[in-house]
């Protein structure tokens, strides 16, 4: 309950902030990217890990619609969309950092 009250109230506007960020190439779009991604990959992380560590108890565990499509498949989904756009971003701040050292030397 905590995370998704987290996710409503911050990360929801904080997505549009940064596709607009995007639309408008703003140079904290990808800090902006990587503090979403961020909350949604932790956010996730932290339900698979609470519904593991209480045995999967809050749904019928290896149903095949329940389980393994909405539990497993729509979440995953949500870890792994979120680690690639991470990356991005930490390829794209280390190049603009990498850039900025280059001028100052």
């Amino acid at each position: 309950m905590c995370m998704e009250t987290v996710t409503a109230f911050v990360e929801g506007p904080m997505s549009f902030l940064t596709v607009w960020a995007f639309m408008k190439n703003y140079p904290s779009r990808f800090l902006l990217q990587l503090c979403v991604s961020l909350g949604q990959f932790y956010g996730c992380v932290l339900y698979f890990a609470v519904e593991w560590m209480e045995g999967w108890s809050h749904g019928p565990y290896n149903h095949p619609l329940y389980f393994w499509f909405y539990v497993v498949f729509m979440n995953i989904l949500w870890i792994i969309i979120p680690f690639i756009l991470i990356i991005d971003s930490w390829v794209n701040l280390a190049a603009a950092q990498s850039k900025c050292d280059d001028q100052v030397f």
